[in-house]
């Protein structure tokens, strides 16, 4: 391995670990990534789980975040491996009733098939879609940017103008509940985009829903839900080889155990095999933020209000994931969901909203809302011909993820769920893995309960909120101690942004202007969370 010591340490190889250490990389600086699997990609990894033949996505599947971000496509990762597939289609919801709402890749295809569920819905359809054409690039900019993202959102309203930039900010406080109604008679366009809103832990008559659902369901239109072929851990190994070819070093199979604070500045790590690794000018952590502050750092380095303020912190809904292995692909009652990648199933349009209230109250829902993945329709290297690889899950309350009867019981309404719109889909069955909340847990301890993305995506933890109220950036209290996870702005989902955005920083602050950076993240955070 070397010398014990880096210019920057990262701690954690999950995609936005690895994106940081690429970005310290390509600046020339000595990167060490410590990664306490025994693999790179934190929840995008993939493996022969079942049977041989069959590549199950353990975690997360399907990319259409990293397809649209600039920081992704800058890295240039087909040069190292990654291919991106699709399926002939976007994305289905399959209604309990027989009908299917299809996302199709062509904006005129998707607008054919929602005016079979009311005429002119199509054409509302494409006027959201126009929307987004306006606003992609400015937009994205400012979601992937620390906060401030002052340039991009000046451009956003040189695009749309001010009654046009009025509009942008209702929609980003509008329930997509409420979106639906306003724009579509029939329920094929609301189902799609309350669908994708529930992608979060976002309630569909909750305030923000609207725009997320409308961003997914834009980003399937614009550049579809693709997938690595071969698994989605190609994509964790493209990240990996780029970084490992620019110089990064690894360290596998070995947890961080604390970083060391001198003088309220991280100056390196400590492993759990005893060894101390020295950080001469910054630590990433792509990590949960408690974790982080609680476990890495400790409470004695830190202000009482930061520490009082996690006390409140909020995580997304635990989750529940089957994989399975099927001697045929799924035989949908409506052929219309046979060609899409991603499906959605098990509630309709006044479902979601039942399925919501019962995770807001704690209760196991009898009828849950499924996002099911069909891998070979997207890729067929993923299984041999005829066959299929599949997974599909659901969110379940906290409460629930360590009740070993409830998740047995969840497991089969979910199975059910399938079974009304693909009826004999359980005959097919080859094998069967359970990944309850507290396995996916064990996998990657960022999934705290199967929390997929690292803290809630409300409103009340997101922007300057995220992970709690202070900067809504990287910085830390700690000098040179960056959050460079999904518990930083912009949160969950495969982008990158938050490693960038910690690389971007560190390296700012470690330049020439760094000694007035320092300074005044130090006094915002001294106004902020003053120490006890």
């Amino acid at each position: 391995m070397g010398a014990e010591s880096a210019d920057a340490v990262v701690i954690g190889a999950g995609p936005n670990g690895l994106v940081a250490a690429n970005a310290l990389a390509d600046a020339g600086w000595d990167v060490l990534l410590v990664e306490a699997n025994d693999a790179v990609g934190g929840a995008v990894r993939s493996a022969e789980a079942l049977e041989p033949g069959f590549v199950t996505d353990l975690f997360s599947a399907f990319y259409p975040l990293a397809a649209a971000s600039p920081i992704i496509a800058d890295l240039d990762l087909p040069a190292h491996g990654l291919r991106w597939v699709r399926a002939p289609a976007v994305l289905a919801h399959a209604f309990d009733d027989g009908r299917t709402a299809v996302l199709h890749h062509d904006p005129e295809a998707t607008a054919d098939a929602l005016d079979a569920f009311a005429p002119g819905d199509g054409a509302a359809w494409l006027e959201l879609v126009g929307q987004w054409q306006q606003v992609r690039d400015p937009l994205l900019d400012a979601l992937f940017t620390p906060f401030p993202p002052a340039a991009a959102v000046l451009q956003l309203l040189r695009r749309t103008g001010a009654r046009g930039g009025l509009d942008l900010a209702r929609l980003a406080a509008l329930p997509v509940r409420a979106l639906g109604r306003e724009r579509f008679a029939g329920d094929g366009g609301p189902a799609l985009l309350t669908g994708n809103a529930m992608h979060a832990d976002l309630s569909p008559d909750g305030a923000g829903s609207a725009l997320f659902g409308w961003l997914l369901a834009m980003l399937g239109q614009d550049v579809g839900f693709p997938v690595p072929q071969g698994g989605a851990g190609r994509l964790a190994h493209a990240l990996h080889a780029r970084a490992t070819a620019r110089g990064a070093r690894t360290v596998l199979g070995t947890a961080v155990e604390r970083i060391e604070v001198v003088d309220r500045r991280a100056v390196g790590v400590r492993l759990a095999d005893g060894r101390r690794i020295r950080a001469r000018r910054a630590v990433l952590a792509d990590v949960a933020a408690p974790a982080l502050y609680r476990d890495l750092v400790g409470a004695e380095h830190l202000p009482a209000r930061l520490l009082a303020d996690l006390e409140r912190f909020g995580w997304d809904d635990a989750t529940l994931k089957l994989n399975w292995t099927l001697d045929a692909p799924i035989p949908w009652s409506n052929p219309g969901a046979a060609g899409a990648g991603t499906v959605h199933l098990g509630a309709d349009v006044d479902g979601f909203v039942d399925f919501a209230a019962d995770l807001s109250v704690g209760r196991m829902p009898q009828r849950p809302f499924l996002l099911l993945g069909q891998m070979a329709v997207a890729d067929p290297t993923r299984s041999p011909a005829g066959t299929e690889s599949a997974w599909a899950y659901t969110h379940l309350p906290h409460r629930w993820a360590d009740d070993d009867r409830a998740v047995a019981a969840h497991v089969e309404r979910m199975e059910l769920a399938v079974e009304r719109v693909a009826p004999g889909f359980r005959a097919t069955i080859r094998h069967r893995l359970v990944q309850a909340p507290c396995d996916l847990q064990a996998s990657d301890a960022n999934l705290v309960a199967g929390a997929t993305n690292a803290g809630t995506a409300a409103l009340h933890q997101q922007l300057v909120l995220r992970p709690t109220p202070g900067l809504g950036r990287p910085e830390t209290p700690i000098e040179r101690l960056y959050l460079a996870g999904a518990s930083a702005h912009p949160g969950g989902g495969v982008h990158g942004a938050c490693g960038w955005n910690a690389a971007r920083v560190a390296l700012r602050a470690a330049g020439r202007a760094g000694a007035v950076q320092r300074a005044l993240v130090r006094t915002a955070w001294s106004r902020l969370l003053p120490f006890a």
